[in-house]
């Protein structure tokens, strides 16, 4: 069993409060995590402005370098963070490889990205007045930064915060999910060893009043959360003049249109509702199928989610582990209880024992039921049926969500038009709304975030524009080509 210290200013620190983490759907303890305390988060807070000075002392070379050893590290250490995202977080063991594989990605991509933070130079000389100016645009760290990350993704929603933040320059705390926090401290060694100064960045798993005064501190300039939206909004209401990034929740749709390949279709929907459990912000909720096909398209999903494996996920075979805890399996319970007393018809599903929740299609379900309305974060998928694409659409955009969007479809027209009806921040064509490639922009619209990720575009949410204007002296006066026009029309 792993005992891990936190990291204050670069350094391995144990503190005298340890938490166990427990394995989800059992009471078996799988590691201890040291917690921050009140004086480590004003320690890193006091040391992060030098940090930050130390940081933009490297030149982008250097900040290569660094982000190369991070990734060799991760690297060496696959199977270790594989098996360790499986045991704390209940992560099917094959898709806690997929999970590593893609941090991989999102490093090497830092590694690419980090010597490409360009600026621009714009025309100064745009008028008579600015005749013999010249500027140039330099993109420039915001400064330091909090980063707060969920329970689902372990080891990839942190590489989503800190890859960016080594790329270009910015320090950093990292406060980890208290119920996930051993992968985000395994990655304090290769931290250690990246050639990052050590006062430059900490890892600080703790409770909610110390990450609420990590928010608030006047040196950090960005506050960058990924999680659920009431705690969202909390920390936009906490972090007043810094800037925000928010990366929040779905109920995320998917439009299977007449013309689709419904085998292909429902192949893909499947995993996507209900692999680790349906805990991620883009897991299929909601299922539109047209009228033409979803006698074949419910069929098929039916059988597709009845040869689902449900099980220990340390097991290769697995697809589908326990939730994050009982609590969440119970809530989902209810959901599904209050739908179907209200009308809604179960296919397949609707079971809980202890964590484990049976992957769940309901049908007929009432437009005001919660695994309609709210995100269901759970292993549960509504099918709607309809007729006209207007309709789906309509249904789609009434959500206060508007994260991705996926349709199975291969009418260009159509897909155009659901592209810009669509109030979402991604749509994704014959294939499902989860489907996140690390190196585009990603994020939503309403109450699914605020600005973007992506290695390069989280970049951008990190730096701010810096403009250098230079005038040249004893330049002759500007001569307006009106003057010129007006002499020549006399002559």
């Amino acid at each position: 069993m792993i005992d891990l210290p936190i990291y204050l200013a670069g350094k391995p620190l144990r503190t005298s409060q340890r938490v166990g983490i427990t394995a989800p759907g059992t009471s078996r303890v799988v590691g201890r995590a040291c917690w921050a305390q009140m004086r480590h988060a004003q320690q890193a807070i006091s040391l992060i402005e030098t940090g930050q000075k130390k940081l933009a002392e490297l030149a982008s070379w250097q900040r290569q370098v660094i982000c190369r050893n991070m990734l060799d590290y991760v690297t060496a250490n696959r199977d270790k963070f594989a098996r360790c995202i499986s045991q704390e977080a209940g992560k099917p063991i094959t898709t806690a490889r997929g999970e590593v594989d893609r941090a991989l990605t999102t490093f090497r991509l830092a590694v690419e990205e980090s010597t490409r933070v360009e600026g621009f130079q714009p025309a100064a000389d745009i008028d008579a007045r600015s005749l013999g100016y010249y500027a140039t645009v330099e993109r420039v760290p915001a400064g330091p930064c909090v980063f707060i990350t969920p329970f689902n993704f372990p080891l990839n929603l942190v590489a989503h915060k800190i890859a960016p933040a080594m790329a270009c320059g910015c320090s950093f705390i990292l406060k980890p999910s208290e119920r996930t926090p051993l992968t985000a401290l395994m990655l304090g060694e290769g931290l250690r060893l990246s050639g990052l100064p050590p006062e430059s960045w900490a890892i600080l798993p703790c409770d909610a009043d110390v990450a609420r005064y990590l928010t608030g501190a006047d040196p950090i300039r960005v506050v960058s959360f990924t999680g659920s939206v009431a705690v969202g909004y909390e920390i936009q209401r906490q972090a007043v003049g810094k800037k925000i990034v928010l990366e929040l929740g779905s109920n995320s749709a998917v439009i299977v249109e007449a013309d689709a390949d419904v085998f292909d279709a429902v192949d893909r929907i499947v995993p996507a509702a209900f692999g680790y459990a349906g805990q991620s912000c883009i897991s299929v909720q909601r299922i539109f199928l047209h009228r033409r096909i979803a006698p074949k398209a419910m069929a098929r999903l039916v059988e597709k989610t009845r040869q689902l494996k449900v099980g220990d996920p340390a097991l290769a075979a697995t697809d589908v582990g326990p939730m994050i805890d009982e609590a969440a399996a119970v809530r989902i319970h209810k959901w599904v209880a209050s739908a179907v007393e209200s009308g809604a018809k179960v296919l397949i599903g609707g079971k809980r024992s202890g964590a484990y929740y049976a992957p769940t299609l309901l049908t007929d379900v009432p437009a005001g039921a919660e695994v309609v309305q709210n995100e269901a974060f759970g292993p549960v998928a509504v099918i709607d049926v309809y007729s006209d694409i207007s309709v789906a659409l309509r249904e789609i955009n009434k959500s206060r969500f508007g994260l991705q969007l996926g349709i199975f479809s291969d009418q260009l027209s159509l897909v155009r038009r659901v592209f810009r009806s669509a109030h979402v921040g991604a749509v994704v064509v014959n294939d499902v709304p989860t489907t996140r490639i690390d190196a585009l922009p990603y994020g939503g619209v309403k109450a699914s975030g605020i600005g973007r990720e992506g290695v390069r575009w989280a970049i951008a949410e990190l730096t701010e524009l810096k403009t250098l204007l230079v005038r040249e002296k004893a330049l002759p006066r500007a001569k307006d080509p009106s003057e010129t026009i007006r002499k020549n029309r006399k002559a």
